[in-house]
């Protein structure tokens, strides 16, 4: 056998091992495809008992079927998986960094009206969509219906996916977006901003007046409706998130606060005077600010690794991604983005 047949069948055999796993990371094994069907039914059925008309209903749900590699996604969230400096270093680079404050000083008009109007300051709104998109240019390749239809049907989560596909279909057929564009994550947050589509019903807000509330596609739909999330969530305009801070050897880490529903919220958030008195300062070793705010202490990553004194507005972030890696790397941007 020559060296050109014989690489032609290793080149054949190589794709057939692509496409069949392939296969297999997008669909999930057909021997239960009588109860997707079943359960594809009854959804439908539900849907136009909801309201929704019957012609989206059948576009949007024609032809779906569970996603592999959505699942896998589900269960290995980096925000789970990975320490903070792993998850911060890997977000805020200096590219991050330099485009953020570039696009601060070219969206610098919309970003102050939507300041005046929502009481957020554009910093923030930038630093969302940069950890979220790198700034609208990784919005998810997944079709929104489709990764919805496979959390709904896994059981892990189901009745929470059942509602957000709900609300997609409304979404569809109110015209706010066509089908093959309402793209977004594996887990069905949608756009630049990655509003999961409940939050889209309740926040997005159409800042051009053009008809349409877009967070695809329209700078000015998606800041504002960014930052009408946050003011709703009872940010609060003359504060920041957070810091990094310093803590003495002997600290008791019994007082930081896990954010957990066990938590006693309240006796664990103190002045920052009382923290001074306990021995925290800031990351550079100098005393916390003299304005009195309420903080809470946070350890990420525990006791041996970063520590941080949050005020209010980063309980707001966590009502956006309930993480510490998330809301805390937030913060480190917007702070990187601060040119006041």
């Amino acid at each position: 056998m020559n060296l050109p047949i014989r690489l032609a069948r290793a080149l054949c055999g190589l794709l057939a091992l692509f496409w069949a796993g392939t296969a297999l990371a997008d669909d999930v094994s057909p021997a239960d495809n009588d109860a997707f069907a079943a359960w594809l039914t009854d959804l439908r059925a539900e849907a136009v008992a909801r309201g929704i008309s019957q012609q989206t209903v059948d576009l949007a749900l024609a032809d779906v079927t569970p996603l592999e590699r959505v699942i896998e996604r589900d269960r290995t969230q980096p925000e789970f998986t990975q320490t903070l400096d792993q998850y911060l270093n890997k977000r805020v680079t200096e590219d991050l960094v330099s485009q953020g404050q570039q696009l601060v000083q070219e969206n610098r008009a919309l970003l102050e009206r939507d300041y005046k109007k929502y009481g957020v300051q554009p910093r923030f709104v930038v630093a969302l969509w940069g950890i979220e998109t790198k700034y609208g240019r990784y919005t998810g390749g997944f079709g929104v219906v489709q990764a919805l239809v496979t959390l709904a049907y896994d059981d892990r989560r189901k009745d929470k996916f059942r509602e957000e596909l709900f609300f997609a279909l409304k979404i569809l057929d109110e015209g706010d977006i066509e089908l093959p564009n309402m793209t977004g994550s594996w887990a069905g947050a949608m756009g630049q901003s990655q509003f999961m589509p409940s939050v889209f019903f309740k926040y997005a807000v159409d800042g051009d007046g053009d008809g349409k509330r877009d967070i695809w596609t329209d700078k000015a739909d998606i800041f504002a409706s960014a930052a009408n999330y946050l003011s709703q969530s009872g940010w609060k305009g003359d504060q920041t998130w957070g810091r990094e801070v310093q803590l003495p050897p002997d600290f008791d880490a019994s007082l930081a606060d896990p954010f957990d529903k066990q938590s006693d919220h309240e006796k664990l958030r103190k002045p920052l005077s009382e923290w001074q008195k306990l021995g925290v300062r800031r990351a550079d070793g100098g005393p916390l600010p003299a304005r009195d705010l309420e903080a809470a202490l946070i350890l990420p990553d525990g006791r041996d690794g970063k520590a941080y004194l949050v005020y209010d507005n980063f309980r707001v972030l966590l009502t956006w991604n309930p993480a510490f890696l998330f809301a805390v790397t937030v913060g480190t941007l917007a702070d990187k983005l601060d040119d006041e």
